[in-house]
């Protein structure tokens, strides 16, 4: 018996450039995050002891899957001292 496979591009289609485009800012966005946590020594708990947040909330924005508010990178950006994104 012969078995095919296919990608997963071929069976749902190409990912539309918006999505693409979102889906690589939300990884460049806790990519940045992540770096800054670094340069200061931050653990996931301290960084979200020193915000207020829970930990589980510092795991989410660094899972790349957030959906940020412009109130929270402009909390994140003052709290670092450094701009979280540059428009």
């Amino acid at each position: 018996m012969k078995r095919t496979t296919k990608s997963l591009e071929e069976m749902l289609g190409p990912i539309p450039e918006r999505i693409q485009r979102e889906t690589d800012l939300s990884f460049q966005i806790s990519d940045r995050i992540y770096d800054l946590m670094q340069e200061r020594g931050l653990s996931k708990k301290q960084f979200a002891d020193a915000l207020g947040k829970r930990p589980c909330e510092v795991t989410k924005w660094l899972s790349g899957q957030h959906n940020f508010t412009i109130s929270t990178l402009a909390m994140l950006s003052a709290f670092f001292g450094k701009s979280i994104i540059t428009v």
